[in-house]
């Protein structure tokens, strides 16, 4: 069980794709994505970065911060919950 990735797990179990779409859908009703929408534009006015790997460097640390605690503890505990019901898969 320790030998493998969460990565692997999930992958093996078809999870990865419902977690990826529980994260993405919990930003958005959180409103994560208006907010580095907005910093985004900010890079480019404040910045002048016009391609989007300057973009990304610069918006990257701050969009990490903004995501709420809760919406990572929802999403851990489900992670959690998957690698626990293959742990008894594996028994």
């Amino acid at each position: 069980m320790y030998s493998k990735s969460v990565d692997q797990i999930t992958i093996l179990q078809g999870d990865r794709t419902k977690l990826k779409d529980l994260l993405r859908l919990r930003l958005i009703e959180c409103g994560w994505n208006d907010q580095v929408r907005y910093l985004c534009r900010k890079a480019i006015v404040e910045n002048g970065h016009t391609n989007v790997d300057g973009i990304v460097q610069v918006v990257t640390p701050e969009a990490r911060t903004l995501i709420p605690d809760v919406v990572k503890r929802e999403l851990l505990q489900k992670i959690r919950m998957s690698l626990l019901q293959q742990e008894k898969l594996d028994l």
